[in-house]
């Protein structure tokens, strides 16, 4: 068992990959001698070469549009938009081609391809560095999109995703990369895309969330201790699709729902949960179903990001109102 961050993670989970299935190709802006921004990908290219491991030209839609030719004809493309914010350009390649490839060829063509991204802000960088547009690509049908909020589930998503004969978008919140460690199995084993985890039992109130909200929900969550409120939390790790069943059941048990989620309010994955809760546990409720959520706007440059971003503080004090209602 290692101890990995979740650079770390990331890293160890594409090399072991890349050593039992030579059609996994890495590609992206600096993905290969330098081994991306972050390093993500670093000794990539050192051990598997140019040819699996390598740089592209600054042309987002080139990157997305070059794998999905090759998904098509037999590879496992693993491409990396430098920044969730620089997706837009790839969009077109991403919504039109990656997601419809399969009904447009009724099963005959699939797109097994892994579109990875730094996602999320509250490491202070400048603008289309801190979105968090998440609902954008879950609102596409023939997409996945998965978000880990810790090591081991980084790892095994990220397996997953490269064996998943689908597109999957694979989000990683910059502000964990490095933020704690985990033991982690040495081999290689599989989180199942789809599927949430109870990361706390709880009586008193359900919290989902995903990404690096979960961390702020379980600092808010220990805050809580001398107010004897028992919380179940649920790390969502999949935006699409969504595990209703986990969610519903817990909220049945519990009466009480809050989403937290740190992109923009309005037409989010937290309004989507919501619904579910409404439809699949709406008898059950004992205050309105609620999301604490960034406010409608862009995300405030650097020094400015913290009046965004949720914290703890803010999810006890959202908690307790719904306790309290």
């Amino acid at each position: 068992m290692a101890v990995l961050n979740n650079i770390e993670a990331l890293n160890q989970s594409l090399m072991q990959m890349m050593e039992t299935d030579d059609t996994i190709i890495v590609f992206g802006e600096d993905s290969g001698f330098e081994g991306g921004v972050f390093r993500v990908t670093k000794g990539l290219q050192e051990k598997f070469g140019k040819e699996r491991c390598f740089d592209t030209p600054l042309t987002e839609a080139g990157i997305v549009g070059s794998g999905i030719g090759m998904a098509i004809t037999g590879l496992k493309p693993v491409a990396e938009i430098q920044f969730q914010g620089f997706v837009f350009p790839a969009m077109n390649q991403i919504m039109i081609h990656a997601a419809r490839m399969r009904n447009r060829s009724r099963g005959r063509f699939t797109v097994p391809m892994v579109i990875r991204m730094p996602y999320g802000g509250a490491v202070r960088a400048l603008e289309h560095h801190s979105e968090s547009i998440e609902a954008l690509f879950a609102h596409i049908p023939g997409l996945k999109v998965v978000i880990p909020s810790n090591p081991y589930d980084t790892k095994g998503l990220m397996i997953s995703a490269i064996k998943d004969p689908d597109p999957v978008i694979f989000l990683e919140p910059k502000r964990l990369y490095r933020a704690f460690k985990q033991e982690i199995p040495d081999e290689i084993y599989e989180v199942p895309i789809g599927k949430a985890r109870v990361l706390q039992e709880g009586e008193d109130i359900t919290v989902v969330a995903w990404g690096a909200m979960v961390p702020e929900c379980q600092k808010a969550i220990d805050m809580l201790k001398e107010n004897n409120v028992s919380v179940e939390l649920i790390d969502l790790r999949t935006i699409s699709p969504i595990d209703k069943e986990t969610i519903s059941q817990s909220v049945k048990k519990t009466g009480r729902f809050l989403v937290v989620h740190e992109a923009v309010k309005s037409f989010g994955a937290g309004a989507e949960l919501i619904s579910i809760v409404n439809e699949k546990a709406f008898l059950s409720l004992e205050a309105p179903p609620s999301r604490l959520t960034g406010f409608d706007v862009t995300v405030p440059l650097a020094k400015g990001e913290h009046h965004f971003i949720v914290n703890p503080e803010k999810i006890k004090n959202k908690i307790m109102e719904l306790i309290n209602f």
